[in-house]
């Protein structure tokens, strides 16, 4: 399985362009999957520096309803016309950061005929399957991190309702692409346990100390390789790195096999 790294925070290239937000294009055995769009159309062009054809894409996930994952979602719709988009029922929901910056996706994109909506568990594919886990304890309380959704008029803590998460099943090993783990990298790498876990912790914000120690040393006692990214943050991924053997940052432009 190939994944490149379309749209992050940080460039692997001068060449290559970057901002705050993701998107990955994996090629398995069987399809190519754009995963997430990034915050502007910045990730398809990369894609076209890259060599990346998001017109063979035959399958799009949007991993929940936040501008820095599907702000480019538009662009995508009007570069492929064929690749359904899968995303949660609840991503439309209008989102914020605090109570007065939008951070949702575009209000007149919910109307396509190409979204799919999901909720619980979607099987998209042959060992190609979304989840949302709503229904599963979190074992870790990770708060809402001051984000918001608006609901019936009245703006309520996020519970992060519109993340779902997509696990490949190839060639014997389990793949969980997560974007930003707002439920809990804890919670999620428990209850997935997969071989390599590919996306942002959403530690970004947590202070390099012993509670960012004890959640690396947690993380580590799995066996699974962690590629991380976007809202991990540079300085916490470089201080987890040190209580992480198999940790790795993918930066835009980036292509790894695994």
């Amino acid at each position: 399985m190939k994944i490149t790294v379309l749209a992050e925070n940080t460039s692997s290239s001068a060449d290559i362009g970057c901002e705050h937000g993701l998107s990955l294009f994996v090629e398995t055995g069987a399809h190519k999957i754009l995963f997430d769009m990034g915050q502007t159309a910045l990730f398809a062009e990369n894609a076209a520096k890259l060599g990346v054809r998001l017109k063979e894409a035959d399958i799009a996930v949007l991993s929940h309803g936040h501008y820095d994952h599907g702000g480019g979602l538009r662009r995508f719709l009007e570069l492929n016309k064929t690749a359904p988009v899968y995303l949660s029922r609840y991503a439309f929901e209008p989102h914020y950061n605090g109570t007065e910056k939008y951070i949702g996706l575009a209000p007149d994109l919910r109307g396509s005929d190409r979204l799919c909506f999901t909720d619980g568990q979607t099987d998209i594919a042959d060992g190609i399957t979304l989840y949302s886990c709503n229904d599963r304890p979190r074992l870790h309380d990770c708060g809402s991190a001051n984000l918001n959704r608006m609901e019936n008029g009245v703006l309520l803590p996020e519970d992060f309702r519109h993340e779902q998460y997509l696990l490949i099943e190839e060639n014997g090993r389990r793949v969980l692409f997560s974007a930003c783990s707002h439920k809990g990298i804890l919670n999620i790498t428990e209850w997935f346990r997969p071989d390599v876990l590919v996306g942002g912790f959403h530690l970004m914000k947590y202070p390099c100390g012993d509670a960012l120690r004890d959640i690396a040393r947690q993380l580590d006692r799995y066996p699974t390789d962690f590629y991380t990214c976007h809202c991990t943050g540079a300085e916490q991924f470089a201080f987890m790195k040190q209580h992480m053997r198999r940790l790795h940052y993918c930066a835009c432009g980036s292509s790894f096999r695994v």
